[in-house]
């Protein structure tokens, strides 16, 4: 169903949807096993969730470990790929034990057993995601004290002014994809651009708010089930008056042209939050893609050293073999790319860096095919945006989209 452009607060007419938690053991599954084979091993799964206590089982510890040290898995850049089909090692004769996790390091019951309850645990605890959500975002507002108030509504003075000249180009009359791409810097043949976003004085003042709210007492949540250090952007306030207005009038007139084929032109809601990498704290980040039609990643600062991202191919790609690309961070510029890019972060190694991610997402898109389970959507009603789906009370046609609260 096509939406309108822009997004605006659900209509009446329009149900806010997510994923069926069902889908919620594919994402948690996708944590330990990697993005490429989740769906694959979801069916396992699925079959043998509740299977007879006397079947066999497999790895947590093991496969998160596998999971999380392969920062270019089955690349060509650094690290170690995954192992062959042929290197499942003795356990590959028994029955019950997913071959994925066989090529981890599966070897027993206990060890299956292990991942089911972790994945369980998980289901459970996105489950609640949204109730906890609306509990803390209450909290914030009624008692956090912001350090720079002006923050939490957009201003054109916060953004580059090359940023500012490359809307009104796309905008014009005369603006189509090949004069967008001459006031862009273009990383490479995988469609990832990069240009000024944010002025320095907003992106200093920017992290001294997040700062000010970390050191608070507020309750805060998860950037999303990767990161463990950030802000969720929605819960403190930033979403109606910040990030909307940015998405709408400024973002998706450069992706219109930039992702046409990836809704670019239709991104009716988003998913905004900051993460942040430090020493004892986050320090890198696997190999994924994003619960997005369309990524961007804003550096935001500190000072630090390393931490660079590395981009594979779109997780649709059958190369065996994947090319993997590394590139730097620039403070104050943005990175867009498709969210089903493969993509992760290396280690910084010093210092604190911090990032402004947005998933924008597309119903348009998403209706037809969830981009993270690969099959036409389960949904159940939710909160806000959502995960980006739309479904109709009337019949008619919705507003607006929802997101996917399994990432």
């Amino acid at each position: 169903m096509a939406p309108k452009v822009g997004g605006k607060a659900p209509s009446e007419s329009s149900r806010k949807m997510s994923p069926n938690l069902l889908g919620g053991a594919a994402a948690a599954a996708g944590l330990l096993l990697g993005p490429r084979r989740h769906h694959l091993f979801l069916g396992h799964l699925q079959r043998r969730l509740h299977a007879p206590q006397g079947q066999a089982r497999a790895p947590a510890g093991q496969a998160r470990q596998a999971a999380r040290s392969e920062r270019f898995p089955g690349g060509t850049v650094g690290g170690k790929g995954p192992a062959a089909a042929g290197e499942t090692g003795p356990a590959e004769g028994k029955e019950g034990i997913p071959p994925a996790l066989r090529q981890r390091g599966c070897r027993s019951e206990d060890e299956f057993k292990a991942v089911i309850q972790e994945i369980e645990k998980e289901v459970q605890r996105r489950k609640e995601l949204s109730c906890r959500s609306r509990e803390r975002k209450t909290i914030i507002s009624q008692n956090y004290r912001p350090k720079h108030p002006q923050l939490y509504a957009l201003q054109e003075s916060f953004l580059a002014p090359q940023f500012l000249e490359t809307v009104n180009y796309c905008t014009s009359k005369e603006a189509d994809p090949q004069g967008l791409l001459t006031r862009v810097a273009t990383i490479s043949d995988k469609r990832i651009y990069r240009l000024p976003v944010f002025s320095k004085e907003f992106c200093q003042a920017f992290i001294e708010e997040l700062e000010n709210f970390e050191q608070s007492e507020m309750p805060k949540g998860r950037p999303n089930s990767m990161n463990n250090y950030g802000v969720l952007l929605n819960e403190l306030g930033m979403d109606e008056a910040f990030i909307t207005p940015l998405r709408e009038k400024y973002l998706q007139p450069l992706t219109a042209l930039l992702y046409p084929d990836c809704g670019g032109g239709h991104l009716d809601s988003h998913k905004a939050f900051v993460v942040k990498y430090a020493l004892h704290e986050d320090l890198d980040l696997s190999s994924h893609y994003d619960n997005a039609e369309v990524t961007l990643n804003v550096s935001l600062g500190k000072e630090f050293t390393e931490g660079n991202l590395y981009f594979a191919e779109f997780r649709q790609d059958t190369n065996p073999v994947p090319k993997y690309i590394e590139v730097e961070h620039v403070l104050f510029h943005g990175l867009f790319h498709r969210g089903g890019q493969m993509h992760g972060a290396l280690p910084v190694t010093s210092g604190e860096r911090w990032n402004l991610i947005i998933w924008m997402r597309s119903s348009a898109v998403r209706n037809q095919l969830c981009p993270m389970c690969n099959r036409e959507p389960e949904l159940v009603e939710a909160e806000g945006f959502g995960d980006g789906f739309t479904s109709s009370l009337d019949g008619g046609q919705s507003d607006t989209v929802d997101v996917c609260a399994l990432i």
